[in-house]
């Protein structure tokens, strides 16, 4: 498994828990586009297909 640079680990860990891509933008001040962006490099990264696997593999 690839390893995820730490922005992406933040937003991997707040997606987990079950923030929305515009709650994780508010928190990270970053914009949802951006969130979306980085969501779809973490899911390739760890060869996953949604917000259900990402949550069960940060456990």
């Amino acid at each position: 498994m690839r390893t995820l640079t730490p922005q992406q680990l933040r937003i991997a860990r707040l997606v987990g828990e079950g923030a929305t891509n515009r709650e994780v933008a508010a928190c990270l001040h970053l914009s949802p586009r951006t969130v979306d962006h980085h969501l779809r490099n973490i899911f390739h990264r760890l060869g996953l297909r949604s917000r259900i696997e990402l949550a069960r593999a940060l456990r």
